[in-house]
């Protein structure tokens, strides 16, 4: 049987460069104290990096900068410990094209606890989310909720729906479907709208 330190040794390598971690990641494979000592027995060795009280990362390389920063989405993936986590409202319209307004400030919504931490020198904010993420669909259903519910109402035009018909597939609809039963009756109006214009 290995050992709890080449159990955790195996789990690290076997993730991408880049990857953010907390001690709760392996507390399947030994109790937090024996997790502590071998994280930071790796740290000394060079093998991961202490980010901060608690937060790891297995650094990725480059072979002209040397050690590359954290990522900002594994970092609040980090910090949510294990509950969903989603860029915010305003980040999800941008990036499926329907808004374009650029949020100065970007946070991350969960349905969990809000809280905020500065993690490798940046501020990590999660926020409640306005409409709750939905486990085990696409990512791109949580993209969408998302963005409606910050877009509002009001805005609920025909460039939207037809936006959002064109970037959504059959697959994403049916996803969708599962939300209906969680959201505002707007929102299941404009999702009906949205299905009616793409097979209609």
């Amino acid at each position: 049987m290995k050992s709890i330190t080449d159990q955790i040794i195996s789990r690290i390598k076997r993730r991408k460069p880049g990857w953010v971690f907390t001690p709760k990641d392996f507390l399947d494979v030994g109790s937090r104290a024996a997790v502590d000592q071998v994280l930071s027995r790796l740290v000394k060795q060079g093998m991961v990096r202490r980010l901060d009280r608690g937060v790891y990362d297995y650094p990725k390389q480059h072979p002209k900068l040397g050690t590359l920063s954290p990522d900002y989405d594994d970092l609040a993936r980090a910090l949510a410990g294990g509950d969903l986590v989603f860029p915010s409202g305003a980040v999800a319209a941008n990036t499926l094209g329907l808004s374009t307004q650029v949020p100065a400030k970007s946070f991350y919504v969960t349905n969990s606890t809000v809280r905020s931490r500065c993690i490798a020198g940046q501020t990590i904010k999660l926020k409640r989310a306005r409409v709750a993420l939905l486990d085990n669909v696409h990512d791109k259903t949580n993209f969408v909720l998302q963005a409606l519910s910050y877009l509002g109402k009001t805005n609920m035009d025909d460039q939207v729906i037809q936006r959002c018909v064109r970037v959504l597939s059959d697959s994403d609809m049916q996803d969708l479907n599962k939300a209906m039963h969680h959201i505002p009756s707007w929102m299941a109006d404009t999702l009906h709208k949205i299905q009616r214009a793409k097979h209609g």
